[in-house]
């Protein structure tokens, strides 16, 4: 148990160990918490900060707290606000843009996948909003 605003947060980083710049991170819970199967994350992003698209075998889902941000999945864009949700598939192309207000949401993921990468189908859809 704990304050999401009073762990302290780390700046964010691409799978390649790049630093997305206005992007930081706090792991709320973990497997390190004793958590089994998922992880919850709190992202906070900077007015226009953004985290490119990139896939990986693994979904996600994710809970706006503040602020707004563009979300893309494969050749959809939502546009979400607080107390907006969207799920995102596995191996599905994703990324996220910032309005000038900047956002912050909660990101749940499993601490891996479910199915063997090359067990799932590639994602032909967006998520659902």
């Amino acid at each position: 148990m704990g304050r999401a605003w009073d762990l302290e947060p780390e700046r964010a980083r691409l799978a390649d160990g790049r630093v997305l710049e206005g992007v930081t991170i706090r792991w709320l819970i973990s497997a390190s918490d004793g958590a089994p199967t998922y992880a919850m994350r709190l992202f906070e992003l900077e007015p226009g900060a953004v985290i490119p698209e990139h896939e990986h075998p693994w979904e996600h889902e994710i809970y706006v707290l503040k602020g707004s941000l563009k979300v893309t999945v494969e050749d959809a864009e939502y546009e979400l606000g607080p107390d907006m949700f969207i799920y995102i598939p596995p191996n599905a192309r994703h990324g996220y843009v910032a309005s000038e207000e900047g956002a912050a949401f909660l990101c749940i993921i499993p601490h891996r996948p479910s199915v063997r990468e090359d067990e799932l189908p590639p994602c032909r859809g967006g998520g659902k909003a």
